[in-house]
């Protein structure tokens, strides 16, 4: 292992040891948690979100990422089937991929109508303040990469065995329609900012130190500042909030 290896080995432990302490607190204070991953394919939401929820409480943490919806869940208003997932009190659940399905991947895969598309958008933000309300902390995160990364990253889990269960159908498309999935992106983040849910933006074309800055964010956004000492904020250069301005400044892939 390199000395930068051991560099990020360390730097994570410490991190995680963080999160302990946090959840401790969050399960004692009653804080309720909630973490939408969204972003290309093979930006590396499963990668961060097993590290984050490595060392915590499994009774009172939950990575949801549902499958497409059934076809009675289709009948059904648009958010119904997200809504049992939403943490109660002392719960952290992290979502890989979330309702903004209907913000990327749905509209460029033609798998919803664009009145949908757009009842989504004007919906979205009622939804998330109703969300806010009710005392839940929402962490939104945006992982951007650069399609060349997206091509070596899909590539490798084509060859690689292990990375089989990472493969779907839908790989082959995100090459193919990157300037409409660049379309979409650009739309859901401007229309779907605001004050109280905000996006977060990470460059994670560098998988660890992408990890590294998502869990220093949500440790800064989420825990009390007595438990913060020794946890340093995230790179700016990695992890920025949402401005229109970064879809056309370079910050965000095109």
């Amino acid at each position: 292992m390199s000395n930068s290896d051991d560099d990020y080995e360390d730097e994570l432990l410490k991190l995680q040891t963080a999160l302990v302490r946090w959840q401790v607190w969050a399960m004692q204070s009653g804080q309720k948690a909630l973490v939408v991953f969204e972003g290309r394919d093979a930006a590396g939401k499963d990668g961060t979100i097993k590290r984050i929820i490595e060392y915590l409480s499994p009774r009172n943490t939950r990575a949801v990422a549902l499958p497409k919806p059934t076809e009675a869940e289709k009948t059904q208003w648009y958010f119904q089937r997200y809504t049992p997932h939403l943490p109660s009190a002392g719960d952290f659940v992290l979502f890989n991929r979330s309702w903004y399905n209907r913000g990327g991947v749905e509209p460029v895969m033609g798998f919803c109508t664009e009145e949908e598309h757009q009842r989504f958008l004007k919906d979205v933000p009622a939804f998330e303040n109703l969300l806010i309300d009710a005392d839940i902390r929402l962490v939104k995160f945006w992982l951007d990469i650069s399609k060349d990364e997206q091509a070596e990253r899909l590539k490798e889990r084509r060859t690689d065995p292990l990375k089989t269960l990472k493969t779907s159908p839908l790989d082959a498309e995100a090459q193919k329609r990157w300037s409409d999935y660049s379309d979409a992106r650009d739309t859901v983040l401007s229309r779907t900012h605001f004050d109280a849910a905000p996006w977060t933006c990470v460059r994670a074309d560098k998988k660890k130190p992408a990890r590294l800055a998502v869990i220093q964010h949500l440790l800064h956004t989420l825990a009390p500042a007595d438990l913060l000492k020794g946890v340093d904020k995230p790179d700016k250069d990695l992890l920025f909030p949402f401005e229109v301005k970064a879809i056309t400044d370079g910050r965000l892939a095109k």
